[in-house]
Parts: structure tokens; sequence; C-alpha cells
């Protein structure tokens, strides 16, 4: 019988080894990872190589630079991540105004709240891999934070074009629009950065409201949190869908694609990092099977074209998971790149970045390339 003290590095092994396995079969090197006293170092993601066979051709830019806001199509970008000038004093204040305000999940029809049991053993649907069962749930209230930046020159009672993002507030995004706009590179936006309803991945709020492939994430956001953030930050937001942009980070990215596919006479631009365009979905949908991957597998290769302009970037350690369910739909770059090739594909006007020296959502990167991403996102736009 092996002693109590060696089972843990026995497993940790163990992992180890599995993951290991994975990543050289697809021809990635594992990247160092932080450890912290007295835990197991955590698996290392691989580090992939963006001119893998099967991934989109991309123009490889000098290091340091980025994408020019006028062009479409792939590009790569680092390994070093320097702010753009935009960015580049993390102390410089607004000019523009921050108004926050809160709402609660007792005033809400779209979301109630709800929270993953303590108890939980979800394991995947031995008939489909995709499915994944025993995620139970319980009521749970939240309060969810929502900022709303006002630029400088906006005029009262004018209908001014704005930006919708995930996971919020966001102070950096505020900081580019604020640059931007003095610069006189983009109109004056009003953004609205939502915080999330609590915790993440199947069976969350979180995951609930940003892993859904359905509209009813842009339905609350439509009817519920824009006519608040109109109200507590006094300004008239535009109803139209080509003044307005939705952008997020990881499920908030995909999330970001939802309202807009689901609800394009909302939103015509999309702006994501790290996009989660991955089988997150929960509970499991017959009508969308695969969640978000059904994004590049089915849906933009089998629909009609939608009015879409898109901005995305992935980074070559972004998240692989070979998890329980062996559904091979749970690899964030194949993904993104997947998305790069299916919007290439159907003539979808779009910039795809690959980030190299670079994580999930990499803030350096962020820094990087968002003021640029907002540029490229909003070309085109002329305020009616």
């Amino acid at each position: 019988m092996s002693k109590p003290g060696r089972l843990i590095p026995v497993a940790v092994a163990c992992i180890l080894a599995v993951v290991q396995s994975v990543y050289s079969q697809a021809g990635t090197t594992p990247a160092a990872q932080p450890t912290t006293a007295g835990h197991a170092p955590r698996p290392p993601m691989p580090t992939r190589d963006p001119h893998t066979p099967g991934y989109v051709t991309a123009a490889e830019l000098p290091d340091g630079s980025s994408p020019s806001p006028m062009k479409n199509g792939n590009f790569i970008i680092g390994p070093t991540h320097t702010p753009a000038p935009e960015l580049a004093d993390p102390n410089r204040p607004l000019d523009g105004n921050v108004v926050e305000f809160t709402m609660s999940s007792e005033d809400s029809k779209y979301f109630p709240g709800i929270a993953r049991d303590p108890d939980s053993h979800p394991t995947p649907d031995p008939d489909n891999s995709a499915r994944l069962l025993g995620v139970g749930t319980h009521p749970q209230p939240y309060v969810r934070k929502v900022a709303v930046y006002v630029p400088k020159n906006y005029i009262p009672g004018s209908e001014a074009p704005f930006i919708v993002g995930a996971d919020g507030p966001d102070r950096l995004l505020f900081a580019a629009l604020d640059a931007l706009i003095a610069e006189h590179k983009l109109p004056s936006i009003v953004a609205i950065s939502i915080g999330n309803g609590g915790s993440d991945a199947q069976g969350s709020e979180r995951g609930l409201e940003y892993d859904t492939m359905s509209g009813r994430y842009a339905e609350f956001v439509e009817y519920e949190v824009l006519p608040a953030a109109e109200s507590h930050a006094h300004v008239k937001l535009t109803g139209d869908p080509d003044g307005r942009t939705v952008t997020g980070n990881s499920s908030g990215g995909s999330c970001a694609l939802a309202m807009a596919w689901y609800h394009p006479e909302w939103y015509h631009r999309v702006l994501t990092y790290s996009g989660t365009y991955v089988n997150q979905q929960w509970p499991w949908s017959p009508e969308t099977p695969d969640g978000a991957w059904g994004f590049h597998a089915q849906l933009i290769p089998h629909s009609a074209r939608k009015p879409l302009r898109l901005w995305l970037e992935v980074s070559d350690r972004d998240l692989l998971n070979p998890n329980t369910m062996r559904d091979g739909m749970h690899d964030w770059v194949l993904a993104n790149e997947r998305m790069a090739q299916v919007l290439a594909h159907r003539h979808y006007t779009y910039q795809f970045v690959f980030a190299r020296n670079a994580g999930h959502v990499d803030r350096s990167v962020r820094e990087q390339t968002l003021p640029e991403a907002l540029e490229y996102v909003w070309q085109g736009h002329k305020v009616k």
C-alpha cells in the first residue's frame, strides 16, 4: 500500500504526463508557468506556432508593431508588446466622465440569478461527448456593477454611438476611447461596461449569460441595461446598428458575437480578445449542440452573410483544455483560427491578430492593440 504522502505527487505527475503527451501530439512546446509555494506547478499552456499547417496564412509584422486599422485580413504580432501611445501613461486622467450604478437580480426579467451546486459532479454524456451531465444549480441573487463612460464633448440630448462591453467595468477600454476621441480618431462614443452575474463556466450565472447561444443576453442589455444607462448617465443612445459595437474577452467575446449574430438589427460591429468560440454552453441545446464552437463549424459557413465587421485576437499560449469531455472542442487557438478561416471564406470584413509571447486575454497585448482595434472596428461609421 502506498504511503498517503506520496499520493498527491504521483497524481500530479500523472496529470502532467497526460498534458505533456497531448501537447507533444499537437506539435507544440509547453511554456513555463509560475509555481506557488506549497502547490504543485500548474500544467503549462502549449506555445502554438501560427505557421502550423491548417492555420490561416497571416502577415508577420515587425516586432512591437500592430496592424493598420485600414487593413483587413490576418496578422501576427509580437513577441514584444509595448503599450500603444494612447495607453502609454496609465495615470493619464480621463477627459470624459464615468458614471457607475448597480443592477440587482431581483429586478431582472431575463436573469434572476443562479449558482452551481457545490456538490455537483459533472460528467460527460456517454452517448454525446459534447454534452455535460450532472450540473446542479440553485437560485442565487447577484448585484452587478455597470459603468458608463461619457465623452467630454458629448452634446446632451444628442444620439450617441456606443460600445457595450462584458466583464466590466473595463478601465482600459475607457482610457483607449478617451484618448482616441481626443485625437479625433474616433467619434464621440459612449461606453457601457457591464459586470457579469458571478462565477464562471457551466452552471454559473456568468456562464449562463455569456456562453448561451441565443439572443437572450442582447435582449437583457437592450431592454434592461441600456435604459438604465441612459437614465443614470443622462445620455441618449443611438438605435442605428451601424453605430453600435459589442466587445468582450474570453466568454465575454463569444457573448459579444452572439449579441450581434442573433440581433444584427441592433449591432454591426464586434471586437473580441481570446474569444471562447468553444463548447462551453450549458444547458445543452439540440439547436446549437456544439455551443460557440458552432459559430465556425456550422453557423457562419452555412448561414446567409450578416452585416458584421469583426476584429478578433488569440494568443500563442491561449487556452487548451483537453478535459474529461474529450469532445475536441476546447482549443481556444484552433477555434479562433477557424473563425478567421470561415470569415474569410464567407467574405466578411474582419481583422484577425495572432499574438506571440502572450496568454489568455493578455493585458500587454490589449495595451498594444486596443486603440488600433477600436479604430478598425469603427471604420466607415457615419453619424446619421
